[in-house]
């Protein structure tokens, strides 16, 4: 049975669990918002930490927190109140941030979560009762110090955002790029069919396909550093409104500083206030890249499950590694089961940034944007998705997948698109005439071209060899 006890703040006293770190406000929320049992990525909850860390550091250097203020900190409080930041940052306390994701459009109510949690972890650290009621590290006037939920929680949205393509999305297409680059190479020497509109069309190599889907990695890195480029502005230094009231002039570009140096990554301070919290364009246009990359995953994917089709009444032009088995039915059918995850992984991206996008049109209203939890929610999870989804299917899929030769240069011969290359010397009209007497007949292009004399062997060979076919000739 769950023991409480009682804390309190401005409406009254709340019955909070008793060994829990948080304080009233983060119960009143828990209470008030039992929606999804979603609560915060533990990406958000690290990115909160870290903001309050570097907030802490800009206030510890300007002198703000051991000032002439109410209430000054001595060294040793500023310290644990810092280490403890720093320790939410690492994931201490990932189980002390129970607030459902829809709560409080501005992030009022998880800002105020990791504020109790820094503000009683440090107070136990300097050897207080976290469970007085008076807090010697307050929450509000020292954790919270110089800020407002409205420029912290975005800017924490951002931080958590960038860090996590920084981290784990851009490593991961980049390492997919190089798996399909290798496959590029190695299968440079397989002539295949084409294939347009999923019907036949000119011979290709193999190497050269996997080259393009290589290729379309490559932009989606690009992308995705654009997406990260799209959240370096912070808000933090607006506090309510944008004004900057109760705040130092320096603090904003201070703790961006701070946040810079921490992770690597080139944060600056909001160019304009105003614009910084009222608005999450930024988050809109990250998202919308993270879109494009998904439509390239998806794509990829799914021509891999085609090229896989079969194997014995489908393309089977690749041989995907069997990982399960694939019918409760059908003794032994395997199915591209990491294909379709990613593929679903995609999908649920592209639904992401409908909610993103509606979010950031409808959600910002003068000086304010309500619908940050779910706008952050939704981008982490994609970023997320993606960088496992994609990490999967190079683990157990594409490093193992092996090209079917044999299978693919069987096509070549008897493709219809042969005749394009016949063009040339006797044109499109008789060309397309050629390539329908053959479907009706059932014989090859090369075999009708000598029934019919249509050109010299020499040249009939030249023109149908299918190799040059895969480049522009002169």
């Amino acid at each position: 049975m769950t023991e409480f006890r009682t804390e309190h703040d401005s409406m009254g006293d709340v019955q909070v669990p008793a060994q829990a770190y948080y304080g009233a406000q983060t119960q009143r929320a828990v209470e008030n918002f039992p929606v999804s049992g979603w609560t915060m990525r533990p990406e958000m909850i690290h990115a909160m930490g870290l903001v309050k860390w570097a907030c802490g550091v800009a206030n510890r250097d300007l002198g703000k927190l051991t000032g002439t203020g109410k209430n000054p900190l001595n060294a040793v409080q500023v310290d644990a109140m810092l280490n403890a930041a720093k320790e939410v940052v690492a994931g201490r306390f990932d189980g002390e941030f129970p607030i459902d994701v829809f709560q409080t459009g501005s992030g009022t109510s998880s800002n105020m979560n990791v504020n109790e949690v820094i503000s009683n972890r440090a107070i136990e650290q300097t050897g207080g009762n976290r469970f007085d009621m008076k807090k010697p590290i307050h929450p509000n006037d020292h954790v919270n110090m110089g800020q407002s939920t409205n420029d912290t929680f975005p800017t924490a949205i951002h931080v958590a955002v960038a860090v996590s393509i920084f981290q784990k999305l851009i490593p991961a297409l980049s390492r997919f790029a190089d798996v399909l680059k290798t496959k590029a190479q190695r299968w440079d020497k397989i002539i295949k069919i084409g294939r347009t509109h999923l019907a036949d069309a000119t011979p290709l190599r193999l190497g050269q396909e996997f080259g393009g889907f290589a290729r379309q990695l490559e932009l989606s890195i690009g992308r995705a550093q654009r997406a990260l480029d799209a959240v370096l502005e912070l808000p933090v230094g607006g506090t309510a409104v944008g004004s900057g009231i109760n705040t130092h002039p320096e603090f904003g570009s201070r703790t961006c500083e701070a946040l810079a140096k921490e992770t690597g990554i080139g944060f600056v301070e909001a160019a304009n206030h105003f614009e910084g919290n009222a608005q999450r364009d930024g988050l809109v246009e990250c998202h919308g890249q993270l879109r494009v990359i998904a439509t390239t995953l998806f794509n990829v994917a799914n021509n891999i499950r085609w090229l896989g089709s079969g194997p014995r009444c489908g393309f089977y032009e690749i041989m995907l590694p069997d990982r399960q088995p694939g019918s409760s039915i059908m003794p032994g059918k395997v199915n591209p089961v990491m294909c379709e995850s990613l593929m679903q992984v995609a999908a649920r991206v592209i639904g992401n940034d409908q909610t993103v996008a509606f979010s950031g049109a409808t959600g910002g209203q003068f000086q304010l944007n309500i619908m940050m939890p779910i706008m952050g929610h939704a981008t982490l999870e994609s970023v997320a998705l993606m960088a496992q989804g994609t990490t999967a299917f190079i683990d157990l899929c594409a490093l193992d997948m092996e090209a079917n030769a044999e299978t693919c240069e069987a096509s070549v011969e008897q493709s219809l698109a042969m005749v394009t290359s016949l063009n040339p010397y006797i044109g499109y009209e008789k060309a397309s005439a050629l390539a329908k007497e053959a479907f009706k007949s059932g014989k090859t292009i090369r075999e009708l071209c000598r029934e019919q004399n249509i050109l010299p062997e020499d040249q009939l060979t030249k023109a149908l060899e299918p190799w040059s076919m895969t480049e522009p000739q002169a």
